[in-house]
């Protein structure tokens, strides 16, 4: 089946794709607003954003889609560096206004044990909820293809889908921090080295609606 990944509706039908311990894993949503938004990101349940983690070394490529040239590029998804204010655009990662989104690909260097995967965001409206489908793979599939572009079903080509985000379901479109930690019931989502977020756009209002993504940590099992 072809499907394109850049719509939400698509994300149905890869849910009964995924691994069999797909029904522990969960996320856990937390939302900062007014001063309780700060450069901290603490939150009452999702971990703040730590330096040191498998994410702080990885490779990470655009692989569809076109970044902000004001965004901090991709090397602002891993650099430890966290936006000091609710709107700084090269202090985070973000799509070129008026486009669908894109993927973006984490490469760990090694398939490893993970234990969560926790996504950061910041802004004073829609582009601070987060929407994505997170694919992962330890790429040893004959058939991986580690870059399928947009009209590509990662599902076909060795990667599995680990879980849909939204916040907006839980929050709606407005502004803050969001913090996203995404684990399973059993302590570990699997091995793992490749982690391709295809990310989706929170509206289609106007053409602000690509997500402002100040940090993705990935933290190895212990």
């Amino acid at each position: 089946m072809a499907c394109n990944m850049r719509g939400v509706a698509c994300a149905a039908f890869f849910l009964s794709l995924t691994w069999t311990a797909s029904a522990r894993v969960k996320a856990t949503i937390d939302h900062n607003t007014g001063e309780s938004a700060t450069p901290a990101f603490k939150f009452e349940r999702v971990p703040s954003p730590v330096k040191n983690n498998a994410a702080s070394g990885a490779k990470v490529k655009l692989i569809v889609g076109e970044a902000s040239s004001d965004s901090g590029g991709t090397a602002a998804l891993t650099d430890g560096k966290l936006p000091q204010e609710q709107d700084q655009p090269n202090a985070n990662f973000f799509f070129a206004t008026d486009t669908d989104g894109g993927r973006f690909l984490v490469d760990l260097g090694r398939a490893m044990d993970i234990a969560q995967v926790n996504t950061y965001s910041w802004h004073t409206g829609s582009r601070a909820p987060q929407v994505y489908n997170l694919f992962v793979s330890d790429g040893s599939a004959r058939n991986f293809n580690p870059e399928p572009d947009a009209n590509t079903d990662p599902a076909n080509c060795g990667w599995t889908l680990m879980i849909t985000v939204d916040s907006r379901s839980k929050y709606g479109n407005g502004g803050g921090q969001y913090g996203v930690s995404i684990t399973d019931s059993s302590g570990s989502l699997g091995k793992v080295r490749y982690l391709l977020f295809d990310s989706i756009p929170t509206e289609d209002d106007d053409a602000w609606g690509n997500t402002f993504f100040s940090e993705v940590n990935v933290i190895a099992k212990k």
